[in-house]
């Protein structure tokens, strides 16, 4: 989620672990960080988002809408390309093989096949990773902006494994009720 997650030309991510802990207010989440600083977590493994500190946009939390679209078009691209594999390999059986009844696939509907299974492929795909985009990553993102709507501050720890569990055993007295 943070831009940090990228390498210095921008390609590759690194495998680091995040932590989000949801605080009601400014003075709290200003506490917290400064707590953290002081049990030893560098400031550029932590970051404070709300009114005042980062944006949702700079720290890389997209909006639910945005993230179910890159996943339809992952998805459409994946499920077109078997739909082409698909279409491909049953043009194929129909020119070499012959059928009972002696039907074969005329040498003019292989484009029209071939086109027909990509479109329905990218069709479905694209509607299968919108699902999984709104109610898989999209899910997360649109719980943490409605705490940041309603006025809260979120407190993101990345790094390693072992410093997000330090951060979060140190704040786990700090973060939020679960009823919010």
């Amino acid at each position: 989620m943070f831009r940090r997650f990228l390498r210095r030309n921008g390609s590759l991510p690194r495998y680091t672990h995040l932590s989000v802990i949801v605080l009601p207010d400014e003075i709290s989440a200003f506490q917290a960080y400064r707590l953290l600083n002081y049990h030893g977590i560098s400031p550029e493994h932590v970051a404070i988002v709300g009114t005042g500190y980062s944006s949702p946009e700079r720290i890389g939390l997209l909006r639910p809408a945005q993230i179910a679209a890159r996943q339809a078009v992952r998805f459409g691209l994946v499920a077109g390309s078997a739909g082409l594999l698909v279409g491909g390999c049953i043009s194929f059986l129909g020119q070499h093989l012959s059928f009972p009844l002696g039907l074969s696939l005329p040498v003019s509907s292989i484009p029209l096949l071939l086109l027909g299974s990509f479109a329905i492929s990218v069709f479905f795909g694209a509607i299968l990773g919108c699902l999984v985009g709104m109610f898989g990553e999209g899910t997360a993102a649109s719980l943490y902006r409605h705490h940041l709507n309603r006025g809260h501050y979120l407190l993101m720890v990345e790094g390693s494994e072992q410093l997000v569990k330090w951060g979060q055993e140190v704040l786990s007295h700090y973060s939020m009720s679960r009823l919010y």
